[in-house]
């Protein structure tokens, strides 16, 4: 599926029209800014995201923007900066803990759900559809009480905001897998398969599941977008993680709305632009991927349809 993503983007962004290209190209320079800070945050950030002194002493409290700490410092005594950078760090490892912790459960049941069919098909979808009634911020609200009482660790926060983000993402893997395995189940190479004798397994695991996951990519980066708010939420209402475990955007947001009925701007506008640029770049990161994948689209803007694996494996 990345093979496939990587030949065709060069070709979208050359035929696309101008806003689904300049959504794509956005969504892509946005995400790329926002891994990038996140991977070299220890290098980029001037200082700890819990550190409150240096060499001259204690950085103080609501200090103004200025050489020593571009962005000020917080109502706490952190700098913003450092802050800012940190929270990225700790914002992807929800998006990749969240993700892991649904789109491996959510792609087995379906595999399993759409093959089988059955009694078992008719209880997963009744799983699935009750799930769906859970709000993944309140969700997360009572596995942080849970956890730790309402206030966590970098892995007791990260745990309750990916447990409650993953709970209500299973449901939307489950979908998209199963309709597929139900569509690709009836393919004539999958019927070739079972007639020279090849095992319910390994056509499920070798030819049914390689040809099922192609859309899951673009769902991907529109789930990373809901993981950041419902993280961001839990440290805004104050069940997050605490400063002195890691930095959260949420948290440093919750800490300034006093800030800003005072004047004092700076501690509240890097955080809040953190969380409005991440989710809008991974939100039109998707939205451009799924044009990609739209063979409607494709044929609109005149670009050629690119060949795809239409089968499985040639053993």
């Amino acid at each position: 599926m990345a093979l496939v993503l990587a030949r065709r983007l060069p070709l979208r962004l050359r035929t696309g029209a101008g806003v689904q290209r300049a959504m794509l190209l956005t969504g892509l320079v946005l995400t790329g800014l926002f891994v990038l800070t996140a991977l070299l945050g220890p290098l980029l950030a001037p200082h700890g995201y819990a550190q409150l002194r240096d060499g001259g002493g204690l950085f103080g409290s609501q200090q103004h923007p200025s050489g020593a700490h571009p962005l000020g410092t917080t109502i706490s005594g952190y700098d913003v900066l450092s802050r800012t950078v940190w929270g990225a760090r700790t914002a992807l490892l929800i998006i990749v803990v969240a993700l892991l912790l649904s789109v491996v459960p959510g792609t087995v049941l379906g595999l399993v759900s759409g093959y089988l069919g059955g009694k078992l098909d008719r209880l997963l979808v009744g799983l699935a559809d009750a799930l769906y009634a859970f709000p993944p911020l309140l969700l997360a609200i009572l596995m942080s009480l849970v956890i730790s009482g309402g206030r966590s660790s970098l892995v007791g926060g990260l745990g309750a905001a990916a447990c409650s983000v993953a709970v209500s993402f299973i449901p939307q893997y489950f979908r998209v897998v199963r309709a597929e395995v139900i569509r690709v189940k009836g393919e004539p190479f999958v019927d070739a398969a079972r007639v020279i004798g090849t095992g319910p397994w390994r056509i499920m695991t070798r030819h049914v599941l390689r040809n099922s996951v192609r859309t899951l990519p673009l769902i991907f980066t529109i789930n990373a977008s809901e993981a950041i708010l419902t993280l961001a939420g839990l440290g805004f209402l104050g069940f997050g993680i605490e400063p002195n475990s890691a930095a959260e955007w949420g948290y440093d947001l919750n800490r300034a709305v006093a800030d800003v009925t005072a004047g004092i701007w700076w501690t509240a506008i890097p955080p809040g632009l953190g969380i409005v640029l991440t989710v809008l770049g991974t939100t039109l990161l998707g939205e451009g991927l799924t044009d990609l994948a739209d063979p409607r689209l494709r044929r609109r803007t005149g670009a050629p349809t690119l060949p795809t694996d239409g089968g499985g494996d040639d053993d």
